[in-house]
């Protein structure tokens, strides 16, 4: 047997064996699909409980033990809101009207400056870059409720309490996303693109809004889904008080607080609310995997 041969069967008999032993069986795959299935399942076990108490009617809401399903559905529950809502003192296009621009507003002025912070803490050269970007790491590790006291201290020094600027200020310190982002950057923005856009003669912006925009728009899509997520569920307390001012989110509250007679008006708006970011969610699902798989890919 020659050499030549002899190299190509031991090749063909590898290949056999990396095949044989990294193929699962027919129930293997059928263990593996139905372990990730019922995952799935069990984590939008809130959301399927919210669509069908919202179905429900009012005797079945007030039955104990409750029940999970509806036997009887019905759309009282949606019918009634805008009874519920004409009580209100202010229309309910108006808190709809608060939510949406808030919202689009806040998140698109978010991804902007979270890239640009993101391509400079990822390119550009300067003293102290390293250590800026440990403090966005660091930060990272804050919630919510320990900045609450903070910000309503800065608010009042600033005077923007019971204005817009509280619900657009406080995202765009928000680092998650510059995080994602230069993670993002170092791993799909080769420095020769940069240095042919510069020989060119394209400045700093013109390079940023034609170049690194469109490269890193998975990363932008999955800021988009978090922080209209994030930002359409927002509720700040102790800083509006204005009834002009409210958004969607305290109307639920005002709803959930007419007790469990109630919880099916509450669920159904809680259903109504959902429905944004689901949109937000279909439409950037692609974008936010690949950019959520590539977040840790460096050069």
């Amino acid at each position: 047997m020659s050499l030549k041969k002899f190299i190509q069967n031991h090749k063909i008999a590898s290949n056999k064996m990396a095949s044989r032993r990294f193929t699962r069986s027919k129930f293997g795959n059928f263990m593996n699909f139905f372990i990730i299935f019922s995952a799935g399942l069990f984590t939008m076990l809130p959301l399927i409980y919210a669509v069908c108490t919202s179905f429900k009617p009012l005797d079945e809401l007030l039955i104990f033990p409750p029940k999970f399903f509806v036997s009887r559905p019905t759309l009282g529950n949606y019918l009634i809101l805008p009874d519920l809502m004409a009580s209100l003192k202010v229309p309910l296009s108006r808190y709809l009207f608060n939510s949406v621009a808030i919202s689009i507003v806040t998140t698109l002025f978010y991804i902007i400056i979270a890239a640009m912070a993101a391509f400079v803490l990822a390119k550009a050269t300067f003293y102290g870059k390293n250590f800026m970007f440990w403090i966005v790491q660091f930060a990272l590790m804050f919630s919510g409720c320990t900045l609450a006291v903070p910000q309503y201290l800065i608010f009042s020094k600033m005077q923007i309490i019971d204005t817009y600027w509280v619900y657009i200020l406080p995202p765009m310190a928000s680092t998650l996303g510059v995080f994602l982002m230069k993670q993002y950057i170092e791993g799909y923005l080769p420095e020769a693109l940069l240095e042919a856009a510069k020989i060119d003669g394209a400045n700093h912006y013109r390079i940023f809004f034609s170049i690194v925009l469109p490269i890193i728009k998975p990363a932008c899509f999955t800021i988009l889904l978090f922080s209209f997520r994030d930002i359409w569920s927002t509720v700040p307390n102790g800083t509006i008080f204005t009834e002009q001012l409210k958004t969607l989110p305290q109307i639920v509250n005002q709803i959930t607080a007419g007790g469990i007679a109630r919880s099916g008006s509450a669920m159904a708006v809680t259903v109504i609310m959902m429905l944004p970011p689901i949109i937000v969610y279909l439409i950037s699902q692609s974008n936010v995997v690949e950019g959520m798989s590539s977040a840790g890919i460096k050069e």
